[in-house]
C-alpha cells in the first residue's frame, strides 16, 4: 500500500466532487486527489499509472458502468488485486441488498455519505487515518 500515493474518488456528481475537493484541502493530507466522473476512465487510469493509489473511493450508482461493475473488473485483474489498494463504497445509494452486494465483492468498506459538511469531514478524516495505520502484504518495512 502506498500511503502516499494519490486518493482515487470515482464520483459523477460535480458538486459532491467540490464539496470533497475542499474537504481533502482542509485536512491537508499529503495525498494528491485524482477524481473521475466515469468508470472507465478510472479503470485505464489504474491500469496504466506509474504511482500505486493510496485509496479508491467509488460511488456505487454511476452512468456507462456502476461501482459494482468497476469493482468486478479491479478485482478480476491480478496485477491489480495484487497491490492491495484499498477499494471503498462511498455512496447514498444504500440498503441491505447494495451493501452485501458490496461485501460480496470484497470491498474493505461502505460507507453512506454524510448530510453534513462537518459529518463528511470527520468520515474522510477517520477513513483515511485508518487507512495509514493499516499495514498490507505488499508495504515494505
Amino acid at each position: 500500500m502506498n500511503k502516499l500515493g494519490p486518493i482515487i474518488v470515482i464520483e459523477d456528481d460535480i458538486d459532491d466532487q467540490e464539496i470533497l475537493a475542499e474537504i481533502f484541502k482542509k485536512l491537508d493530507y499529503p495525498n494528491k486527489i485524482v477524481f473521475f466522473q466515469d468508470g472507465f476512465k478510472a479503470l485505464d487510469h489504474l491500469i496504466n499509472a506509474t504511482e500505486q493509489p493510496f485509496l479508491i473511493l467509488s460511488d456505487i450508482s454511476m452512468p456507462l458502468i456502476s461501482g459494482f461493475e468497476l469493482r468486478d473488473k479491479v478485482y478480476q485483474n491480478n496485477d491489480l488485486r495484487m497491490r492491495c489498494i484499498p477499494y471503498l463504497f462511498f455512496t447514498t445509494a444504500t440498503s441491505q441488498k447494495a451493501i452485501i452486494e458490496a461485501y460480496s465483492r470484497s470491498i474493505q468498506g461502505f460507507f453512506v455519505k454524510p448530510t453534513s459538511f462537518k459529518e463528511l469531514e470527520n468520515t474522510m478524516r477517520k477513513i483515511v487515518e485508518y487507512w495509514q495505520e493499516c499495514v498490507s502484504p505488499d508495504a515494505v518495512y
